[in-house]
């Protein structure tokens, strides 16, 4: 029994999913989206330990001008997947939105290349509530001092994560608007953000 679960790890690995998230998840054929256990502890250095399997072969495998949507709990991402490049939703359980994008951003570049890589929810013809103030100023500080954001109408906002690359969801973020649209830019010689 030792050899064969130590045959299936290495299967597992060879094909980008680690054991530890194996067994922890259960299959997408089963579950519809990649749930993910509420991280705890990294197993990489260097590495956020929010940053799930599922969530880095995301992030790695979307180019440059790739949209990745990150959005709260209230938001439709099994829906909104369906018609990604990547089908279903990434779960991030447990995770707010700020917290989630500081994540992200630790390893995404944004595209400098564009007046807003970042772009954020707002409602249809009213003012975004305190909550919605709070958590856009927290999540765009979350992604560094030096972005630019632009606002996005919330039926705007469904149309261009559809189109996306892929959908994040924060599983823990219930504050109202906590949406973003990323837009992937590209690493430098120096292992940052290219500009311009």
């Amino acid at each position: 029994a030792n050899n064969i679960m130590h045959a299936a790890g290495l299967l597992l690995l060879l094909v980008g999913r680690s054991a530890l998230a194996y067994q922890l998840t259960p299959p997408l054929s089963k579950v519809g989206a990649m749930h993910t256990p509420t991280p705890r502890m990294g197993i990489l250095k260097g590495i956020d330990p929010m940053l799930t399997p599922e969530l880095l072969y995301a992030l790695r495998s979307a180019g440059h001008g790739d949209v990745i949507a990150v959005v709260d709990a209230n938001f439709p991402a099994a829906s909104t997947a369906s018609s990604c490049v990547i089908p279903e939703p990434v779960i991030l359980a447990g995770v707010d939105c700020v917290a989630g994008l500081e994540a992200i951003g630790s390893v995404l570049p944004l595209d400098r290349f564009i007046d807003s890589p970042v772009a954020a929810m707002v409602p249809t013809g009213g003012e975004l509530p305190l909550l919605g103030v709070e958590v856009h100023e927290n999540s765009l500080k979350a992604l560094g001092d030096d972005v630019n954001a632009r606002e996005v109408e919330r039926f705007e906002f469904y149309s261009l994560a559809k189109s996306g690359y892929a959908v994040v969801q924060c599983a823990a973020e219930r504050r109202p608007f906590g949406c973003f649209l990323l837009t992937k830019g590209v690493v430098g010689p120096d292992g940052k953000d290219l500009l311009p």
